[in-house]
């Protein structure tokens, strides 16, 4: 047998029951169509909405994707016992840059030129390499389900979406052209984030994302005036590289600038950026106040004329001279910036409110054109350092330095990005940016700083977008341009464009093909259709409509549904997904075409953080710094690992993963839990079990615990209304704890004992709190609800049939909760002043008292019983042997003195205890009444065992007690007064 064979058999061995019975619930689940079921059932109920982000399926998911997924699953399991129909579908992000990039790698190609040199023809290359993008995407699919679904996440797979759908597609023409007709698109040759190994511009939120600390250039260079000999503008940049390009120079035209000598040579600067020119410390041995030559105005300086740095490309326009900028800031540089139009915003704009030329010196992959001599073919952060020589050669270059700041990366392929001028595709989102504002004010965020905090400060930073990509896998940009006349025709349907192309056939909407369809146009020209695709992220923004082929099928669905009641992804999409679907829906709802007006995308939206490794890094796969998924749902199950992101992990913020913490939530939730479950069914009776209580009253305990049910209840139900998970799940551990620790643990004795009335009475409302139970906390551990649900004989096929609990079902009592929250409080100090006098439990004492507090009999039982004393009295202790201890206006006295009759009494506990271990480690059931056998030498303890014979036997459920040896189950129990050796006769029921 092969050692892989080998280890596939040993895990499956170690996997953990609760996750081998998770699987058979999911087997269950398939096998009774239960989520279909589930969704039928809410037949002409109202509508649910829900959007569910299309991840890339091109690389397997990690625990935030898992995070999201389960969130969205609690969610929507949560709307649908309210009694919504709520309809789930996954879809598939298949285009864009990140599958690209994939492929690229995986053809060995180095830049955008490689891909058009794939084949003979560039019909060809884009063919190939589509093709090859194509057969990419769904690679992961399966792992994708299979995580999914093994994570307990309810969706209709066969109704899955992906964004390379022609039906998608068609939905994103209809966007487009919806915005177009509404005057929101436009094209621009405007200063642009670009990636030179990509080939394409990027929008600002994509440019967001890719930003790291790195070191450049930090420069300081003379432009020589042309009136005034030997006189200098001194210029910082941090990019030598656009030096070449350098048409003017900026001022503040309300800037003080002085004129300093420094060794025969006059530099100009601003006043205010002395400080940081400490390398001009020749001036009069630095006492800078008196090297000032002369102070200007920053308005005096505009219009003069200065030498260019370089003379490779000559200006078609006048150029060389000083603009004034609002812009410019004397808070880093010299106050006077250099202005190449072609590689900055606000360059840009200089050179259209000052008719200046814009001079291109780069290619599209960032290498210097041949004009550029010294540097051709370099690319340009490259050549940065042999500018800089140069410039020192030539004695421009007054400092040079390093320095570290944050600067954009592509996202995808990790290039220094280049800011270019570049004809683009705009939304303009700045005509809409106040309805942007506006809408999200209709938005619940959880949490809610994410409103006004980072998507609310972004909407106020909102720029235009640049939507068109200079790529190849994307859905293609509608816009059919005429070569003769220049006219523009936008296609919103593939019915519109049939009707036009009619010899066309229109079976894949993609590159190359679609390129090779032409319209005709009035002039007698031919249109064809532009080169760009969409920004990937457009077509995200427009799942809401295009998943269902909105406006050309499922109208009515769609605009019922509109805006989504619900979404949930990760923090980095509120400058994402969150982001383009809120612009989209303000912008195609700026007129009512359907979906209402001045809409957002979303009515509520849960945002997690980032899941980090243990050591706060990302997690990678690389570094191995995590546990795989399927690992760990094998070790702990899928319901401790849902807890535990749900409860645990703090909504909003970035969270380190810990296999730690899903194993706490295993043992303090799920396992507290069962136990309680094996408990019920161990003592439940099916043949006398009664369930009606007409003839049986509750005792305290029980009018607690549905007390402390419908609480439970309340609390859960209303931050689930409120979308706050993690205060809607800690409630159920909490009260699967007090279920546990209190009402189980302080109703063993009704359980074991004679009284069959009030044993049917603790029974039943074991079940009933249980059944209860497991309805609330189906949403979030849906596994572990169905296995509870089942075993107390839940009515339905399955608890994810049930309708959401009432509260009021479980009325729910204050005075009783605070009664027994005060009781607990003197439990626990009482069990402190034990600890501290070094008295074990087991050792029964004889009084506690209680100051300031009338304490209910019923109340009384349980404080003695928690502390092992025979009386709990009101008062205070007075006298030798007492001990107190008080916590606000609680105090609690104990009485410390072991007389000989307690001493046997809590010989007595001790003997139950030892005799039930032993019980428990021979794999004994309650219905097992078996022979008990002893051995001593100690009188002592033969004294006990006479005179609590009775006793010793119903608490350890043994038949008879006779001395000498039994089987070959022993357990020794030591005592100050001897030995005494246990055994376990064959049990005979």
């Amino acid at each position: 047998m092969s050692d892989t064979k080998k280890n596939k058999q040993h895990q499956k061995k170690e996997k953990n029951p609760f996750a081998q019975a998770e699987e058979e619930v999911l087997a269950d689940w398939d096998a009774k169509e239960i989520f279909k079921k589930s969704i039928a059932q809410r037949a002409g109920a109202k509508e649910y909405g829900f959007y569910d982000g299309p991840p890339f399926a091109s690389g397997l998911p990690h625990y935030g994707h898992i995070l999201a997924s389960v969130i969205k699953d609690t969610v929507t399991r949560y709307w649908t016992m309210r009694g919504f129909k709520v309809e789930r579908r996954v879809g598939w992000d298949c285009h864009g840059l990140p599958v690209e990039n994939l492929i690229e790698k995986e053809l060995g190609l180095k830049s955008k030129k490689d891909i058009e040199r794939l084949a003979d023809t560039e019909f060809s290359s884009v063919e190939k390499f589509n093709n090859a993008c194509r057969a990419s995407v769904f690679r992961c699919v399966d792992e994708w389900k299979n995580t999914l679904r093994r994570v307990g996440r309810w969706a209709d797979y066969a109704k899955q979406y992906a964004t390379l759908d022609n039906d998608y597609i068609e939905s994103v023409w209809w966007v487009f052209k919806q915005l177009w007709e509404g005057g929101l698109v436009y094209k621009d040759f405007r200063v642009t984030p670009y990636c030179p190994r990509c080939g394409t511009p990027l929008s600002n939120f994509e440019v967001n994302q890719g930003y790291k600390t790195a070191e450049d250039p930090s420069v300081f260079v003379k432009f020589k005036m042309q009136d005034e000999p030997n006189t200098y503008f001194l210029v910082w940049t941090t990019t030598p590289w656009t030096l070449p390009a350098n048409v003017a120079l900026a001022v503040g035209a309300d800037v003080e600038y002085v004129k300093v000598e420094k060794e025969g040579e006059m530099f100009i600067f601003a006043k205010a950026s002395a400080g940081r020119l400490q390398f001009l410390d020749a001036y009069s041995h630095g006492n800078f106040a008196s090297s000032i030559i002369e102070k200007i105005t920053g308005k005096d300086l505009v219009g003069k004329l200065y030498e260019p740095m370089f003379s490779f490309i000559k200006p078609y326009k006048k150029a060389h001279y000083v603009v004034a900028g609002d812009f410019v800031s004397t808070e880093d540089g010299t106050g006077i910036v250099h202005i190449a139009p072609a590689f900055g915003e606000d360059d840009m704009r200089m050179a259209r409110e000052n008719d200046l030329p814009i001079i291109q010196t780069i290619t599209s992959e960032g290498k210097f054109i041949p004009d550029v001599t010294p540097w051709a073919g370099t690319f340009v952060k490259g050549a940065d350092k042999h500018i800089i020589e140069y410039l020192r050669k030539e004695n421009i270059l007054v400092h040079a330095g390093v320095m570290e700041h944050a600067y954009p990366f592509c996202w995808r392929c990790d290039s220094p990005l280049l800011y270019m001028a570049l004809d683009a595709w705009y939304v303009k989102v700045t005509d809409v940016k106040d309805q942007l504002i506006a809408n999200n004010q209709q938005i619940h965020w959880m949490p809610e700083h994410v409103q006004g905090g980072r998507f609310g400060k972004w909407l106020e930073g909102a720029r235009d977008w640049a939507i068109s990509r200079n790529r190849f896998w994307g859905a293609p940009i509608p816009v059919w341009q005429c070569d003769k006349c220049d006219k523009q025709k936008v296609v919103g349907s593939i019915d519109e464009l049939s009707a036009q192309a009619k010899e066309a056939k229109l079976t894949d909407l993609h590159r190359p093909y679609i390129d090779a369809i032409t319209l005709p146009c009035a002039c007698g020209g031919a249109m064809r259709r532009i080169s760009e695709v969409f920004d990937c992220w457009f077509e995200s923004g427009s799942m809401p409509y295009a998943q269902w082929h909105y406006p050309f099928e499922n109208k009515q669905f769609v605009e019922n549904t509109f805006p989504a009641d619900f979404i949930a992804e990760g923090l980095d999409q509120t400058r994402g997904w969150f982001y383009t679907m809120h612009v989209l829906a303000t912008a195609l709802t700026t007129k009512d075409i359907g979906l209402g007006r001045n809409k957002p995308a979303f009515k509520n939206v849960i945002v997690n953080g980032l899941i980090l490794a243990q050591d706060g890094k990302k997690l990678s796969k690389k570094l191995r710094n995590y546990t795989a998924p399927e690992e760990l749902f094998d070790t702990y199950g899928v319901d401790a690992l849902r807890y535990f992101l749900l409860a645990v992990t703090p909504i909003g913020e970035d969270y380190r993963f810990s296999d730690k913490g899903v194993q706490e939530a295993l043992q303090k939730v799920v396992m507290i839990l069962w136990n309680v479950v094996s408990f019920y069914t161990l003592y439940k009776n099916h043949k006398q079990h009664i369930r009606s209580r007409k003839n049986t009253t509750p005792q305290v305990l029980d009018v607690w615990i549905s007390a402390r049910l419908a609480q439970t209840v309340e609390e859960v139900t209303a931050k689930m209304h409120d979308y706050d998970l993690t205060r809607a799940t800690r409630p159920l551990g909490e009260f699967i704890n007090d279920l546990s620790t209190w009402y189980v643990r302080r109703s063993r004795d009704r359980f074991k004992g004679d009284d069959v009335a009030d044993k049917h009475t603790a029974l039943e409302t074991l079940r009933e709190t249980l059944l209860t139970l497991s309805m609330v906390m189906a949403p979030a551990m849906p596994f572990m609800a169905e296995r509870v649900y089942k075993e107390v004989g839940g009515a339905k096929e399955s608890v994810h049939l049930e309708d959401w609990p009432k509260a009021t079902s479980n009325p729910r009592d204050d005075k009783i909760l605070q009664d027994m929250i005060r009781v607990r409080k003197l439990v626990e100090l009482g069990l402190a002043l034990r600890n501290e006098a070094g008295i074990k439990v087991r050792q029964v004492l004889g009084e506690v008292r209680v100051a300031n507090y009338a304490l209910k009999q019923a109340y009384e039982k349980l404080i003695a019983d928690e502390l092992n004393v025979k009386k709990v009295v009101a008062g205070v202790g007075r006298g030798e042997g007492w001990i107190s201890k008080r916590e606000d206006d609680v105090e609690v006295w104990l009485h410390t003195e072991i007389t000989d009759e307690l001493k046997v009494e809590g010989l007595l506990r001790e003997m139950v205890r030892t005799v039930n271990a032993l019980r428990r480690e021979a794999g004994l059931s309650v219905q097992n009444r078996v022979p008990l056998y002893y051995t001593t030498r100690s009188k002592e303890l033969q004294a006990v065992l006479q005179k609590f014979e009775n006793e010793l036997l119903r608490g350890t459920l043994c038949e008879v007690l006779t001395e000498g040896s039994g089987g070959e189950h022993t357990k020794k129990l030591a005592t100050d007064e001897g030995e005494i050796l246990f055994s376990l006769g064959t049990h005979t029921t």
